[in-house]
């Protein structure tokens, strides 16, 4: 049974397009101890949305878990393999009007870079 979450990324540093072009990268570098916690926690197939930060504010892609290296507790590297772009991208202002994500991360932690999502929740944001 897949997982869906939510990683966010400031497009800047490493955006959807980024990960279209090279396909597969390593997920690692977060810092805060929940976000930690969510990497570790990700399985092989797990499904997945990329959010960019910054400008953009919007959930913009989709990606799924190809492995998880959790040996470093503290430093977890997911690798995932890029998916499709959304059909268009969904601002965190439609996210945050829709009764699905009340209770969701996503809005109630901002700061939070990886986010677990719910099947419904993945469903809207993927368009599946």
């Amino acid at each position: 049974m897949s997982s869906f979450y939510l990683l966010k990324t400031e497009a800047s540093a490493y955006s959807f397009a980024d990960l279209q072009r090279d396909k597969v990268t390593v997920w690692d570098g977060v810092s805060n101890p929940v976000a930690v916690k969510n990497l570790r926690g990700m399985k092989p197939g797990d499904k997945l949305v990329i959010y960019e930060t910054g400008d953009r504010k919007s959930a913009v892609g989709t990606a799924s878990v190809v492995s998880v290296d959790a040996s470093d507790p503290k430093n977890p590297a997911v690798e995932i393999k890029a998916g499709k772009p959304l059909p268009k991208p969904i601002t965190l202002g439609e996210i945050k009007s829709k009764k699905l994500f009340a209770d969701s991360p996503l809005v109630r932690i901002g700061r939070l870079s990886v986010v677990p999502l719910t099947e419904a929740q993945y469903k809207f944001l993927a368009g599946d």
